[in-house]
Formats: structure tokens, C-alpha cells, sequence
């Protein structure tokens, strides 16, 4: 019994974590809702639509953090249970795509799963972020990357550490990672999805996928093209 308290505590405080969210609050503070605006996804790649790279990087950081903090204060507190960090770990991906402070509209998994694998290992974290860009830049789609990742990190981490129930726990997340980018999948098979080159070359691809308007200009115009 004491076992399975250690673990929920892990799972809330992980999913405590997971709530925090960044590019909300980047948004807010510049007049946006992010939840509505740009993609709708509270995440990274929405700051960097709506806001900007300096954004993006900035939020893509602290996702990152929140997640790699969740996992190290999990295993600081519990020492003697072994899934203590990946119970925070996923935990803290799950809060962040269905966060209850944003009646669960949140992001899709990214970022905070390279914060998990950075709180499990470094150079798997250098490793796994090679991966995901040759992912990118491969299928020129960046929305297969947290999918992809989802699956393999788990793997790997098993094949590393040999602990199944630790790596099963790990892989919870990617279920709902999948479901939150279902309607990319959809769009790729329609060739609307937003490629790769969006960021070099916003304009270009907005027209490209038939989303290059009035409204698109002038929100560019009011934050600044990035």
C-alpha cells in the first residue's frame, strides 16, 4: 500500500507539472489566447505561429524543463520506488496535453518528452534529438515527430535498463500523443499539413496549404514576422 501511494503522489505532482504552461502565458501576455488562435495547440510550435522564434525556443525550453524536473523531484522524494521517475515523467506529458487549469486543451507531448528522456539520460536525450530532426527534415513533417518519439523512447529505454514496467509506463502517454495528432495525419493525407520549411518560410507554406489571407497578414503585421 505504501507502494501505490508513493506512486500517485508521483503521478500528481508529474501531472502538477504538466500544467504549467508556458505558451499560454506567453500568449496572454500578448493579447492572444493560443487555445484559439494559430493552430490551437498549446504548445511550441503555436508560440513560434503566433509569437514568434524567440517564443518558441523559450517555451520549447521550458516544457522541456518542467518535464525533466517532474521525473528528478519524483525520484528525489521516492527513492526506493523504482517507477518514481517515470511515473512523474509521464505524468507530466499527460498534464501537459490535457491540462485541467486549461480545461484539458493543451499541447502535443513534444517537448516534454525530450524533457523525460533529458531526466533519464543525456545522451540518449542528444541521440533521440538527432533522431527527431532527421524524422523532420526526412518526411518534411514535423507534426510525425512526437508520435515517432512516443514509441521509440520507450523502446530504447527498455532495451537500455531492462525494467518493462518502467518502460510500459513511459509508453502510456503515446496513446494520446497519437489521438492529439489525428487531424494531422488526416491532413498529410491531404497534403494541407504544414511542411518542415514552415519555418523558414512561413508565407510560402501558408499559401501553399490555401490559409494565406487578410486575417493571416495582418497577424503577422501585429506581432512582427518572426
Amino acid at each position: 500500500m505504501h507502494v501505490v501511494w508513493q506512486g500517485l503522489l508521483c503521478c500528481l505532482l508529474g501531472y502538477a507539472f504538466g500544467n504549467f504552461s508556458p505558451a499560454f502565458l506567453l500568449g496572454r501576455a500578448r493579447g492572444y489566447d493560443v487555445r484559439e488562435e494559430g493552430s490551437g495547440n498549446v504548445g511550441a510550435t503555436n508560440a513560434f505561429i503566433l509569437l514568434g522564434k524567440n517564443a518558441f525556443f523559450l517555451t520549447a525550453a521550458l516544457d522541456i524543463l518542467k518535464a525533466f524536473f517532474a521525473w528528478k523531484l519524483c525520484a528525489y522524494l521516492f527513492p526506493t520506488l523504482q517507477a518514481a521517475g517515470p511515473l512523474g515523467g509521464a505524468s507530466c506529458i499527460l498534464g501537459h496535453i490535457y491540462p485541467v487549469l486549461l480545461r484539458f486543451r493543451g499541447g502535443k507531448g513534444l517537448a516534454t518528452i525530450g524533457g523525460v528522456v533529458l531526466a533519464w539520460n543525456w545522451e540518449w536525450f542528444f541521440i533521440l534529438l538527432a533522431l527527431a530532426a532527421a524524422i523532420a527534415f526526412g518526411t518534411r513533417y514535423v507534426s510525425l515527430v512526437a508520435p515517432a518519439i512516443s514509441v521509440i523512447f520507450p523502446a530504447c529505454y527498455y532495451w537500455m535498463t531492462g525494467l518493462l514496467l518502467c518502460a510500459l509506463i513511459l509508453l502510456l502517454p503515446a496513446l494520446p500523443i497519437f489521438a492529439r495528432h489525428w487531424e494531422n495525419f488526416a491532413r498529410i493525407r491531404a497534403g494541407t499539413e504544414m511542411r518542415t520549411s514552415f519555418i523558414w518560410n512561413k508565407e510560402g507554406e501558408l499559401k501553399r496549404i490555401g490559409k494565406w489571407n487578410q486575417k493571416t497578414q495582418s497577424q503577422l503585421k501585429r506581432r512582427g514576422k518572426p
